[in-house]
């Protein structure tokens, strides 16, 4: 978090996030063991979930969910599913993006970091490329051919290939890093809390914040980000809910509830976590959406309320 960033309603949200993705690991590496990564094919393949209650922690160290929206005038979306294909349930999904008709998906754990490659019509890991045992992967965003993959809490970042997920460069910054998006020229990125930070590729300075607010409220817990359209879609960690924010504001000018696809992918699979994964395919028009350990990457339409 840096310096003047508005902290999340509660102290112990950091913690509980910490306690969470710990028990997370654990429960994947007791049942993934040598693959570690769990992305690859023949996991996806098996159906391979984690054990019961092995990603989840107790009442009392789970940071509340936001308190959001927090006017009945801002407008509200439903969706409909349009299709679907598999997702890696062993991935802890942070960052999503479609590039150049590919499928570009970053993950989180230490032990378990990557960014892959996949291929949009099946799902399948064309490839991937992991991050050191000692980093937790975060968000991912492609501008001018370069991919770059933030982690969570060392302050370090890298550059890649897209083509071939080569590093390429590496890069710093301050506080946490949650997930980025790009309008083609600037780097737009979240670290958890309110605030959005407008990001210079070329060095990775910051130029300008953003607050995000609803009906004058700051919306904590922004995090994985995409650009649809003229608008920083974003999903709000521990709600099932998209943000649909204007960047020259921050204002959050609508809600999209993507409750019942968590609730189908939990019947699916009882043991998937939060929502996180927004991909906008600009050839094609489509939003796609997930979540960590999702057994589906679902492609939807927007309906207003």
């Amino acid at each position: 978090m840096t310096a003047g960033t508005t902290p999340p309603a509660t102290p112990g949200a950091w913690v509980g996030r910490a306690a969470g993705r710990l028990l997370a690991l654990a429960a994947g590496l007791a049942l993934l063991g040598g693959a570690a990564c769990g992305g690859d094919e023949s996991a996806s393949a098996s159906g391979t979930v984690l054990p019961p209650g092995m990603t989840q922690i107790p009442q009392s160290d789970e940071p509340p969910p936001p308190a959001i929206p927090f006017s009945p005038a801002t407008p509200r979306y439903v969706v409909r599913e349009v299709a679907s294909v598999a997702h890696d349930r062993g991935a802890f999904t942070e960052g999503l993006l479609v590039h150049d008709g590919v499928l570009y998906e970053s993950t989180g754990i230490e032990g378990r970091s990557d960014v892959r490659r996949v291929e949009l019509a099946t799902g399948r890991v064309l490839q991937r490329a992991a991050l050191p045992d000692q980093y937790f992967g975060e968000g991912i965003v492609v501008l001018r051919d370069r991919l770059y993959q933030l982690t969570w809490k060392s302050g370090k970042g890298w550059v890649r290939d897209p083509a071939t997920l080569a590093p390429l460069d590496s890069f710093s910054y301050t506080g946490e890093g949650w997930a980025m998006t790009t309008d083609g020229t600037q780097i737009y990125m979240s670290d958890g809390t309110s605030r959005l930070r407008v990001v210079d590729p070329a060095g990775f300075r910051v130029v300008r914040t953003i607050d995000v607010t609803e009906a004058g409220q700051p919306v904590h817990y922004v995090n994985e980000l995409e650009w649809v359209k003229g608008e920083i879609w974003a999903n709000v960690w521990l709600k099932d809910l998209v943000a649909r924010i204007d960047p020259a504001t921050g204002h959050v000018v609508g809600w999209i509830d993507l409750g019942p696809l968590a609730a189908a992918a939990r019947r699916e699979n009882p043991n998937v976590d939060v929502t996180n994964g927004i991909a906008y395919d600009a050839a094609g028009d489509r939003v796609l959406v997930t979540g960590k350990y999702w057994p589906r990457l679902v492609q939807i339409e927007v309906v207003r309320q």
